[in-house]
């Protein structure tokens, strides 16, 4: 009896130890199965987007964020929350769900840029606590409230470029004390600048919009490019505003002259504005019948504005193939000889996957005669006749290198281009090296970065010796990098500054981002290679360069000056990406290669290499031994902090 006591006394003392690890271990499994706040939250704001297929791999069963790793496409991460979103050239539309984002508690940033988002600008109060929004390149209309940003108070940059935005600049925008970036160029805001006070504005730029009065003193340290395409702005950085003439006391005389004068001057354009009026009524009766005969036909339906580009662009060409007269617009002219050749009608019915959109247009892949190629449209290319621009077309045709993407074939109208490319296997470098891989799968391993460095470079010096260009790549940066199977790098959208207009050209192309242009107002030769000092610094640290996204060069927003900050404050290991993944000796490579780029990045063009000091010093680099075992920086296997006492420190005066 006392040992069955004692049996039932253990029995009970285990199953009431057991009840607590049961039940921890259900509630786990319940929380995993719903998934975290945080998970519904992005998957409840995924599901209001249209063409959503780019976020397709957001899983609820993997954490968005662990630490400041993002396991999900597109999210940033900050100490295991999630700081924001980055979805840009995704070709999302729909709705923008803030409700749903509301509830992050540490969301700072979101960055919709170069999508095909439209309608009214959604209430952005809602994230009250959001430091920087950027919605640059998209389709949002009409006008935004004056209160529009009141009480947002946190925000410090607000990127609104390009869009169809009208109305009046909102005033509350002048009330933010933290605001340092503001874009609102390419829009249709009218009216005067608000008044802006904040010394923390670092970069204003309203150009191309309908502005007019006079600019705020705040402002006037500015570029007068910030400015330019404003036919009614005036005074510092541009010309002076000129006042209204004074009135003059006249006669009683004279009044009565100029009253009269007045009169008769209504009363003949009364006149004429009958006459017009009634030939406007006989005109309409007149072709009354052929517009009711055409209300309902394909062209007029064509010529409506539609929301897909691809279907925008079939609607041109077929307008444009439809007339006889311009047959030899209709044209695509073919620059290279081993690709089948095929004609506008083939484009119209092929089928299509739209890329991306980016700062000159909108790119699509479509399989023509079985073959894949990439049609990128160009809006802002008119910069010269068409001559001059068949010309430039088949100098470029010429240009061939391992480390070129070809221009296959192109088609010239007055107001757009099409440049039709081979399609690369890889996609672009800057979707590998910001997200555009699974949280299984590796980053870019050393040998790969370093494979595609040496091919940029001898792209880059071939362009210098065939071009008579000063910058003759012009927009060289990461999305403008492809890669085929092999990862072998090509560059495109180069030598593209001669027929670009000159105003779309100083806002958007890296040249005109460089420190000399910011300066002096003028590109160098070694232009192009403070952009590629900028891919390289890129390409070893994984960071996205605010350069890209600055209107112009700001040496605090320059990728170049952090790295040399840590290099300075001996936190080197610091700097490289934790994807990259080499050999135990490639840490000497890659500090190498680090002080390369940051040669090149030099702010003194003088100081700063040329480019066959360039492709000499990064063809000497090695991936190291290749037997050795690979691993990644996040490993901690090497220390590359270790090398600042091994003859590998170096700073560079900035």
């Amino acid at each position: 009896m006392v040992m069955a006591a004692h049996v039932a006394k253990f029995a009970r003392a285990t199953t009431s130890s057991l009840v607590p690890l049961v039940l921890a271990f259900v509630l786990s499994i319940v929380a995993t199965s719903f998934g975290s706040p945080d998970s519904d939250a992005l998957l409840k704001f995924k599901d209001q987007l249209a063409n959503n297929e780019a976020i397709n791999s957001w899983n609820p069963s993997v954490k968005p964020c662990e630490w400041e790793r993002s396991n999900w496409v597109g999210v940033l991460c900050l100490n295991g929350s999630i700081r924001g979103l980055q979805l840009e050239h995704m070709a999302l539309s729909g709705d923008i769900d803030l409700d749903a984002l509301a509830p992050l508690h540490s969301f700072r940033t979101l960055s919709l840029m170069d999508n095909n988002f439209d309608g009214p600008l959604p209430d952005f109060r809602k994230l009250g606590k959001l430091k920087a929004l950027y919605l640059s390149n998209n389709r949002f209309s009409g006008d935004i409230p004056d209160k529009a940003f009141e009480g947002m108070g946190s925000l410090k940059r607000l990127y609104l470029a390009n869009n169809l935005l009208t109305g009046k600049i909102p005033s509350s925008l002048a009330t933010l004390s933290k605001l340092m970036e503001l874009k609102l160029e390419g829009n249709q805001f009218q009216g005067q600048i608000p008044n802006f006070q904040q010394k923390s504005m670092k970069t204003v730029n309203v150009a191309s919009n309908e502005l007019e009065g006079p600019i705020p003193e705040a402002l006037s340290r500015l570029s007068p490019h910030s400015f330019a395409g404003n036919k009614g702005l005036c005074g510092p950085p541009l010309g002076p505003c000129i006042p209204s003439p004074p009135s003059t006391p006249k006669s009683n005389g004279k009044k009565f002259n100029i009253l009269y004068i007045v009169i008769i001057v209504l009363i003949v354009l009364l006149m004429l504005a009958a006459i017009a009026f009634a030939f406007l009524l006989f005109s309409r009766k007149k072709c009354k019948s052929r517009i009711q005969r055409t209300a309902s036909s394909p062209e007029e339906n064509s010529n409506k504005m539609v929301a897909s580009y691809y279907r925008d662009v079939h609607r041109e060409l077929s307008e444009t193939s439809s007339h006889p007269k311009k047959a030899d617009h209709g044209k695509l002219t073919f620059l290279k000889d081993d690709i089948e050749k095929f004609d506008l009608q083939d484009l119209l019915t092929a089928s299509a996957e739209v890329l991306g959109s980016g700062t000159f247009g909108s790119s699509y892949k479509a399989v023509v005669v079985g073959q894949p190629v990439v049609v990128k449209r160009y809006r802002h290319m008119s910069n010269v006749g068409r001559e001059e621009f068949h010309e430039h077309m088949r100098r470029l045709g010429r240009l061939k290198h391992p480390n070129l993407l070809p221009l296959a074939a192109y088609y010239n109208r007055r107001d757009d281009k099409l440049l039709v490319t081979e399609f690369a296997e890889n996609g672009s470098l800057a979707s590998h090296l910001h997200g555009n891989h699974s949280p299984e799968e590796d980053g870019l391993h050393w040998h790969i970065r370093l494979k595609i460095v040496k091919g940029v470079a001898r792209g880059l010096a071939f362009l210098y010796n065939e071009l008579p260009i000063i910058a003759p790549h012009g927009h060289l940066k990461s999305s403008n990098v492809l890669l085929d199977e092999s990862f072998e790098p090509l560059l495109t959208d180069y030598a593209l500054r001669p027929v670009v207009n000159p105003e779309h050209a100083h806002m958007f192309m890296m040249a005109y981002k460089s420190p000399e242009y910011a300066q002096q107002s003028r590109t160098s030769k070694k232009t192009d290679i403070w952009s590629f000092g900028i891919l390289i610094l890129e390409m070893l640290t994984g960071k996205f360069p605010e350069n890209y996204l600055t209107p112009c060069y700001n040496s605090d927003a320059d990728l170049a000056t952090w790295v040399n900050n840590m290099v300075k404050e001996k936190r080197t290991s610091e700097v490289f990406d934790k994807e990259i993944v080499g050999t135990k000796n490639s840490k000497g490579e890659m500090i190498k290669l680090l002080k390369i780029g940051l040669s090149c990045c030099e702010e003194d063009v003088e100081r700063r290499l040329d480019i066959k000091e360039v492709v000499e010093k990064i063809d000497a680099l090695k991936e190291g031994d290749e037997d050795e075992e690979l691993y990644g920086s996040e490993g901690n296997a090497y220390s590359v902090r270790g090398n600042d006492q091994e003859g590998y420190s170096f700073t560079l005066d900035r």
